[in-house]
């Protein structure tokens, strides 16, 4: 049965029992931020079948603060909470953490999704949905390599483009030598066209490489990420170095 927002009372910021992760190590946590009771242990019964410890928070300041004590891996972060919308919660955890973030939200509005991702959301989710797909949308991310490029040697050589240098085994972009901070979304899209420069990429094939073959929304997200990475790189859309759109496709790298 789809998902639907209702009204509920709070619950308590709480971390669950420790359970066996899919790799039977220590499993990943993730943090669901929704002020609505019912709705958000639903979420975390799902999560927590699937093998994944989990922690909650129902206000904005409260999920900031459970972020900084909890370090999740995966943040599900409704937008609509008091204290602090979403937005704000989102900027705020960018400041001291790269988890992956997924927004939640009822909204159907595009406006309300592009801001979440402006500010550093990885991806999005709308009620109603599927506790299977968040599950399926929180296991696409955890999938995603936090090192290079798949297949790839941990001490990969730099990529070099003009001033903008990429070392993939690092995580490390620097433009003219300046230090370019960018959240792993927007890091494993410019590994992905850098691993191979002169090779045109579709939005489907960017989607299938950096989030997951089973993603299933709007394939424009790639072009909102796109343009946050560009901003980050100092890049000009209308005559970019780095990113060049090749139209009627999708992206490839520039010569810098």
């Amino acid at each position: 049965m789809p998902l639907r927002p209702s009204g509920f009372s709070p619950v308590r910021i709480g971390k669950t029992a420790e359970v066996p992760g899919p790799d039977e190590t220590t499993p990943a946590t993730v943090l669901v931020v929704d002020d609505e009771t019912a709705l958000a242990a639903m979420i975390g019964t799902y999560l927590e079948r699937a093998g994944y410890a989990t922690a909650r928070a129902e206000t904005g300041p409260e999920a900031v603060r459970a972020a900084r004590e909890s370090r999740p891996d995966v943040i599900v972060l409704d937008l609509g909470l008091p204290g602090l919308d979403g937005v704000e919660v989102c900027r705020q955890v960018r400041t001291f953490s790269d988890c992956y973030i997924l927004m939640l939200t009822a909204r159907a509005e595009e406006t309300d999704r592009l801001v979440g991702l402006s500010v550093g959301a990885d991806d999005y989710i709308t009620k109603p949905f599927s506790p299977r797909e968040l599950v399926a949308r929180v296991q696409a991310v955890l999938r995603r390599p936090r090192t290079g490029t798949p297949g790839e040697p941990a001490e990969a050589p730099p990529r070099v483009f003009g001033d903008l240098r990429i070392e993939p085994g690092a995580r490390v972009v620097t433009v003219a030598d300046r230090p370019v901070e960018l959240t792993r979304t927007e890091f494993d899209i410019l590994d992905v066209l850098s691993a191979r420069p002169r090779y045109a990429w579709a939005r489907r094939q960017l989607i299938d490489e950096v989030w997951d073959r089973a993603w299933v929304g709007d394939e424009h997200l790639v072009d909102v990420h796109v343009a946050h990475l560009r901003r980050k790189l100092g890049d000009d859309p209308a005559s970019p170095r780095y990113v060049e759109t090749v139209r009627g496709v999708g992206y490839r790298m520039g010569p810098g």
